[in-house]
């Protein structure tokens, strides 16, 4: 697998698949290895795709100074892997969490920015409330695991760090558009994608980041910018959507009918068709 060593000496690993243009892509979680992300249904047919590990997941070294797993110093990361590349701008394409990173980066640096796709995104960075998710988990209320999902949601706000894993998985139905074989599957993959570590470093110590200035940064960005909303999302919700958007001077937004948060494994074809035009 090919690595490249980041800003600070830590060898971060990525995957390559398909040809064309590259894209790189950042996985959320936080603290997930970019496998999840798979081919976006598809889109290596049409662009190479750059899968990156962050630090302390998956591939990736695990850094010496576990303050560099903030948000923010992800970020330079990207920013190492466009030097290592050697292209003068990116596509990006961010999965959650991943958006989180993918405006830092965007922020620091507007003018390398080629493309920006930030799928189901969190708007933590906007004080967004996720205040529309309890609604949109009410539409599954005829599902015959709603009850169960339901109370673990319930139950997982306060729970102790001994319960949280197993109230997270029985939420899991909540995080897709539909519960079948296909989902089940891509939902237990978490359990080994996933690394503590990571998790907790990323927001480690982010009163310490000047979220305003970031913000404000995100109005240099004169690149094309195109935000991937999903229907049935209870995990960043919809409004986030529009909140994450009206971040950038212009910006379009998509939607995934009938997807949950992971709409490119649920509904790859209406995913296709929403990125289709940002990436052509």
């Amino acid at each position: 697998m090919p690595s490249f060593t980041s800003y600070d000496g830590t060898t971060l690993a990525f995957s390559t698949v398909g040809d064309g243009k590259p894209l790189v892509c950042l996985p959320g979680g936080p603290g997930r290895a970019v496998a999840y992300l798979e081919d976006l249904a598809g889109m290596s047919a049409r662009r190479q795709l750059v899968l990156l590990d962050p630090r302390a997941t998956g591939f990736s070294e695990v850094p010496a100074d576990p303050a560099t797993l903030r948000f923010d110093r992800l970020a330079l990361d990207v920013e190492a892997l466009r030097g290592e590349l050697g292209l003068e701008q990116l596509d990006v394409l961010a999965h959650s969490a991943g958006c989180i990173v993918a405006q830092a980066w965007a922020s620091a640096h507007p003018a390398h920015v080629g493309s920006l796709v930030l799928v189901t995104p969190s708007d933590l960075l906007q004080g967004g409330s996720r205040a529309d998710v309890a609604a949109v988990r009410e539409t599954f209320a005829d599902e015959p695991w709603y009850a169960e999902a339901a109370d673990a949601a319930d139950a997982i706000e306060d729970a102790p760090p001994s319960q949280m894993a197993g109230l997270e998985r029985m939420m899991r139905p909540f995080f897709y558009g539909r519960w079948d074989e296909r989902t089940q599957q891509h939902a237990a993959s978490a359990d080994r994608q996933t690394s503590k570590r990571a998790l907790l470093g990323f927001g480690a110590g982010a009163e310490e980041v000047d979220v305003p200035v970031l913000l404000s940064g995100l109005s240099a960005v004169a690149a094309p910018v195109t935000v991937v909303g999903a229907t049935r999302d209870t995990l960043t919700g919809l409004a986030s959507v529009d909140v994450v958007a009206s971040s950038f001077p212009t910006a379009a937004i998509a939607w995934v009918e009938g997807a949950g948060h992971f709409p490119w494994v649920d509904e790859p074809a209406g995913f296709r068709a929403a990125i289709d035009p940002a990436l052509a």
